[in-house]
Formats: structure tokens, C-alpha cells, sequence
């Protein structure tokens, strides 16, 4: 099923504006949470943009260098977008909290604080709202961790774990402000920023984890496999597939290899018909297979 560009455009303009207040209000009341969040939503807002890159180079039609397309340039974006998170958002969060916490300062008007998180809980809850409904229109009936390890497109759930982790983040920096002033503790402001620096350090684990499987090139689901194994089987020239090993080129591309031990009377002649005639099969059943590779083979001898 496609996916919509509409949660990326949202949470793009969502996190830059928000980026914007949060830098005014920390620079208006001294909150290193609040700069810690500003820090976050600016990372946020470059996400989106290679996020969208990803997609745009992923269209180039293929050349002689590569041949295969460009398909998994959105693998590698999103695998960049998760070292951003985990690099600047956590790191610089990491930072600030350190700091505060060696030199700490009281926060000061802290009504400007309150005013931008609410705004910011805003936008980024209407953004986290729009991801999530595009996560769970691709997802269907799936679990939801199950449907995050099966996504073959990234900007989907970078997109989701992004928002709830800001989300989150504006959560841990309220508490932070609001105990630090109810207190009279800059403490909290520092420690708010070293658990939001957590909160991204274990995203940024998440999406690493599942772009790097993307981009080292994850086959087609079992049972999609095995529809097509059952199709090639059907087909009178076929005695079994021997082999049919898979990839995603792309979140809407598939390239899939059939080795296939074909009837002993066919001559090379008929066995060439029989793989264009399997091969355009294949495709018009499953349009997501775009290249189709056919090969004959001969059973192993155990």
C-alpha cells in the first residue's frame, strides 16, 4: 500500500516552528530542557528533509551504475536520520544536562516555558495523531510491533517514533521546569535534560536497528513468498521450485529469484517460453515484484 507524504510534511512544519519557540523561550528564562527540546525538534526538522531527500532520489530510474535502481536510497537516509537523533538530539541533550547540573542556574519567567510546551504538546500530539493514523492504515490487522518489524518503508515509522518521542521529551521537560521552579531546584531542569538525552539515545537504537536490516535487504514475507512459490507451481511446465530468495529494493519494489526444476521432456525452446509465460504471471499478481529473475535448476541429491 503507498505511503502518504502528508505525516512527514506535518511533522516538518510542526517541528520547525516549534524548534523556533523553544529557542525564544529558552533564551528568554536560561531552561537547558528547553534548549535540550529546541536542540530536539531543530534534529526533528532535518529528519523530515532527508526523509523527503530519501524519497525523491529513491525515484531515479536506473542506469548502468545502478542497475537495480535507487530504491534503497530511503534506507539510507532513514539510517542517517537515526545516527542525527542519536548524535545531536541525544548528545547535545546529554550535554546541556551535564552542564546544568556542574553550573546550575535558576530558571527564570518560568511562564514562557509553560506557554511554549503547551503550544508545542499541540503540534506535535496533531503530528503524532497524522503518523499514527497513516502507520495503522498501512498496517491493517497487524500487532504493532509486529507491523514495525514487517514496515518496509521507513518515513513511516521514523516519522511515529519522532513525534512520540517528542511527545515524551515535552513531557520530561515540563516536569522539569515545574519541579525546578515549585522547588527552587535548578537540578530537575538539568536531570530533565539527560532523560530526554535517554528518550533519543533509545529511539535513535530502534530506528538504527530496523533501517539497517531494511538496507542490508530484508526478503518478502513469508506467506506472500510462498503465494508466489504456490503460482510458479501451478504452471504445467514446473516440477517445484527449487530456490526463491527475495529483496526489497524499495518500499514498493521487489526483486525475487526462481530456481525451478522444470519438466524432463521440454525442450529449451518450450523451457524459454515457460519462463516468460511464469514470469508475466507473476507480475500481474503481484505488481510489488518488479524484477523477476528465472533460472533452471536441478534438484540436490541428499
Amino acid at each position: 500500500m503507498p505511503a502518504s507524504k502528508t505525516p512527514i510534511y506535518s511533522a516538518l512544519a510542526a517541528n520547525l516552528a516549534i524548534a523556533i519557540t523553544k529557542f525564544i523561550a529558552a533564551g528568554v528564562t536560561g531552561s537547558s530542557a528547553m534548549v535540550s527540546e529546541g536542540i530536539h525538534s531543530l534534529v526533528d526538522t532535518l529528519n523530515e528533509i532527508l526523509l523527503l531527500l530519501g524519497i525523491a532520489r529513491s525515484k531515479k530510474p536506473a542506469d548502468t551504475k545502478r542497475p537495480f535502481g535507487y530504491g534503497k536510497e530511503q534506507y539510507f537516509w532513514a539510517f542517517i536520520v537515526s545516527i542525527l537523533i542519536f548524535g545531536v538530539g541525544g548528545g547535545v541533550s546529554f550535554y546541556e544536562g551535564i552542564t546544568h547540573l556542574q553550573h546550575p542556574e535558576p530558571i527564570q519567567k518560568p511562564f514562557w516555558n509553560y506557554i511554549v510546551l503547551g503550544v508545542a504538546f499541540c503540534f506535535d500530539g496533531l503530528s503524532f495523531i497524522t503518523a499514527l493514523r497513516e502507520f495503522n492504515r498501512q498496517r491493517g490487522n497487524k500487532p504493532f510491533w509486529s507491523a514495525v518489524k514487517g514496515s518496509k518503508d521507513p518515513s513511516t515509522f521514523v516519522v511515529l517514533f519522532e513525534d512520540a518521542s517528542d511527545l515524551l521529551g515535552l513531557i520530561v521537560a515540563f516536569l522539569g521546569v515545574f519541579l525546578g521552579h515549585q522547588f527552587n531546584n535548578p537540578y530537575f531542569d538539568g536531570g530533565a535534560s539527560i532523560i530526554i538525552g535517554l528518550i533519543l539515545t533509545g529511539v535513535s537504537i530502534v530506528l538504527a536497528r530496523e533501517s539497517r536490516s531494511l538496507l542490508m535487504g530484508e526478503s518478502v514475507e513469508p506467506a506472500t513468498l510462498n503465494q508466489i512459490i504456490a503460482l510458479t507451481e501451478r504452471d504445467n511446465a514446473v516440477t517445484s521450485v527449487i530456490q526463491s530468495p527475495s529483496m526489497y529494493l524499495s518500499p514498493d519494489e521487489v526483486l525475487v529469484l526462481l530456481v525451478i526444476d522444470f519438466q524432463d521432456a521440454l525442450s529449451t525452446s518450450e523451457i524459454n517460453q515457460a519462463i516468460n509465460r511464469i514470469r508475466a504471471t507473476v507480475q500481474q499478481q503481484f505488481p510489488i515484484v518488479k524484477q523477476v529473475f528465472i533460472e533452471p535448476g536441478i534438484p540436490s541429491i541428499q
